[in-house]
């Protein structure tokens, strides 16, 4: 995946978990906002760390 793409989905996905902590914490609710916490910036660091899945043209599989 090209960078400016990773990048900009890394900033999406970091504000979406920002904003879900925030009103979470609107709502009261301190289960779901903590764990907003690990899996906001868990899912980030998982776009960087994990490689994008490659599929050769010759694989083998039929249609």
């Amino acid at each position: 995946m090209p960078f400016p793409i990773k990048f900009g989905l890394s900033v999406m996905v970091a504000l979406a978990a920002i904003a879900g902590w925030f009103f979470m914490r609107h709502l009261g609710q301190s289960g779901p906002q903590n764990a907003l916490l690990f899996l906001g910036p868990f899912a980030v660091g998982s776009l960087w760390i994990f490689p994008e899945v490659m599929r050769a043209k010759g694989d083998g599989r039929k249609k």
